[in-house]
């Protein structure tokens, strides 16, 4: 068996307007997310949801983790098989779908990825080793949600 981490975070609700959750519209959907030694990071639920668009929200949240998981799962595959990144940028989408019932899950994820790498490294393994890192992402292998790959490579001198 590998290592195992262990991790932790504070959720703190900051929505109190003074009448608590006496009823659904009385409270705001703000939060906080802090982790010792790390910036805070102010949090609501989506607009939808009467959230505040300002903020980040939870789905929001869970895209930025399995788009920057890939990143840096595909940043290290290339460190180590002699392909040279010079650039990485990714636009991600995803589609969530809302049941009668009020649930709802992700029914699809798109990572929209544009990587620079120097002229000499290997195209095709440059583009296969996004297979990789979505086999070796922790977030990705955490989810039921299928996960696409839309890559565009470029070269640089």
């Amino acid at each position: 068996m590998g290592s195992k981490h262990f991790y932790t975070t504070k959720l703190s609700w900051t929505g109190n307007t003074g009448k608590g959750t006496s009823d659904y519209r009385s409270y705001l959907r703000s939060y906080e997310i802090q982790s010792a030694g790390k910036p805070l990071i102010e949090g609501s639920s989506d607009p939808a949801f009467r959230g505040d668009p300002l903020k980040y929200n939870p789905e929001d949240l869970f895209l930025a983790s399995i788009a920057s998981c890939h990143m840096l799962w595909y940043l290290h595959l290339c460190a180590v098989n002699g392909v040279v990144v010079e650039s990485y940028e990714d636009q991600p989408e995803a589609i969530m779908e809302e049941q009668e019932d009020g649930s709802g899950h992700f029914t699809e994820v798109l990572l929209k990825i544009v990587v620079v790498i120097r002229k000499q490294s290997n195209m095709h393994l440059a583009k296969a080793l996004h297979e990789q890192a979505n086999q070796k992402c922790f977030i990705a292998n955490s989810v039921r949600v299928a996960i696409k790959h839309e890559v565009d490579i470029h070269t640089v001198e």
